[in-house]
Order: structure tokens, then C-alpha cells, then sequence
């Protein structure tokens, strides 16, 4: 656990003292505050992700979906929204080279940073980018969309699964990958719980209240997010793995 603790400080501690005065002026106004006019928190966040990601992402995440993964190992094409640096996208695009991947954020020079990052790793032919607000059509016909560790910071997370649904092709899957939760907040009074609250006053829940959103938070719980998905009008959704510090949904 300290080890989780020491990550998120190297990661966010820069930003963090930098936008003081702007934390001060959101909790007095309501207004919000979007990822983008952070310090540097884009490049912190990509670095806080990227270990686990690197260890769950391909090994146990997307196995744990319904035919999935050898969908992508025969080729498939996937969308992976709120990319940020890439990391995620990178990573997948690397371990089935036969599909296609696309990166979609709102934050331009995180598509700058995904784009050379893909490049770097050798992946550009079968990764790219593009910035998008999270409900602007992303096409249509992908076998699987992913929201990584985004959706609930979302102001429109319902649009954007909306989004995903008309997207996906008729046997397609969406994956949410949330922060580890209970529905309950006193379930979630733990120390990965506490650190989750904690980023979220300042970091998530100002997002969505910047697009007058509705502040689903980081410990958003199960069941929020299932509404959200049936809502959308997919009509499976399921808990398909849990490692520590996320929880990973399928929605169809």
C-alpha cells in the first residue's frame, strides 16, 4: 500500500502545489476545473497508470471478456476513449498487432504525446489518434471500446456510453475500467479508498462539474455505473474481473 501512496505523490505533488489557488477558488465557486488547465497532470497520470496497465491490461483484463481476445489476436478494431498519453492503447496495439487501434481525448497535447509515444514503441501502423470530446461520433463497427479509469470523471458519461453502444458492432464489448469501489462509502473508508476520495475532490469530480456534469466521482460504486450502462441501452453488464486497485466491467 505504500507503494501506491508513494506513486500517486511523485506523480501529482507537482501539480498539485501549482494549481493551489485554483483548488481554493473551486471549492468557494462550484465551477469545476478541467484536466486540461491542470499543471503537467496529464504526464503525472500517465506514469501513476502506466505499472498497472503494464501488468493487468492484457494478461488478465481482456481475457477476462467474452471472446474478446482472440477476436484481437485474429484482428479486430477498438476504440479506446479518454487515452490520455496512450498508455493503455499502446499497450494493447503491441500485444495483437493483427488489429487496429484508435485513442480518442479532448486534450490535444495528450494526442501529441499518445502519437509519439505509439511511434517510440513501434506501433504507429496499428495505433492511431485523434482528439475528441468523449459523445463526438468516434465511427462505427469496433469489436470493443474501453473507458480507462475516465468514465466517471466524465461530464456526459452517459452520452459517451451512448456513444459507445451505437459504435460497437452487433457482438461488440464495451470494458469500464473503474477505481476500486464499494457502493457504500463506508465500505470504501480504506486506505486505497481514502487516496481515491482524496484525488477525486480536486481532480475528478471538478472535471465533470466544469461541463456542468454530474460528479459521479472516482469511488462512483457498481451500481452507478451499471444504471448508466443499462441506460445506454446495453442490456448485459457484469463484473468480470477485480484486482486490487480497479474493478473491470463488461457491458454488451
Amino acid at each position: 500500500m505504500k507503494t501506491v501512496q508513494h506513486i500517486f505523490l511523485a506523480v501529482t505533488l507537482r501539480s498539485i502545489f501549482k494549481d493551489e489557488d485554483k483548488f481554493v477558488k473551486i471549492f468557494q465557486t462550484g465551477e469545476g476545473l478541467r484536466w486540461g488547465d491542470h499543471h503537467d497532470l496529464y504526464e503525472g497520470t500517465a506514469k501513476f497508470f502506466r505499472p498497472n496497465y503494464t501488468s493487468n491490461l492484457v494478461q488478465s483484463w481482456i481475457p477476462s471478456l467474452d471472446g474478446i481476445e482472440q477476436t484481437l489476436k485474429q484482428g479486430g478494431k477498438v476504440a479506446d476513449i479518454g487515452c490520455g498519453y496512450g498508455i493503455s492503447t499502446t499497450i494493447m496495439a503491441r500485444e495483437y498487432p493483427n488489429s487496429y487501434f484508435f485513442g480518442f481525448d479532448n486534450h490535444a497535447p495528450s494526442i501529441e504525446a499518445a502519437t509519439a509515444n505509439a511511434k517510440k514503441e513501434n506501433v504507429d501502423k496499428n495505433a492511431k489518434f485523434s482528439q475528441v470530446s468523449a459523445n463526438e461520433s468516434i465511427g462505427n463497427d469496433y469489436n470493443l471500446v474501453t473507458f480507462f479509469d475516465c468514465l466517471h470523471e466524465m461530464g456526459d458519461p452517459l452520452g459517451a456510453l451512448s456513444f459507445a453502444k451505437q459504435s460497437l458492432r452487433s457482438n461488440g464489448s464495451c470494458m469500464i475500467v473503474e477505481p476500486m469501489t464499494n457502493d457504500k462509502v463506508e465500505d470504501n473508508l480504506n486506505m486505497v479508498g481514502r487516496i481515491y476520495y482524496s484525488a477525486s475532490c480536486i481532480i475528478c469530480v471538478p472535471n465533470s462539474l466544469a461541463d456542468k456534469g454530474i460528479a459521479l466521482g472516482a469511488q462512483a460504486g457498481e451500481q452507478r455505473i451499471r444504471n448508466l450502462a443499462l441506460e445506454a441501452e446495453f442490456t448485459k453488464f457484469r463484473r468480470t474481473t477485480q484486482p486490487p486497485f480497479n474493478i473491470v466491467f463488461e457491458a454488451e
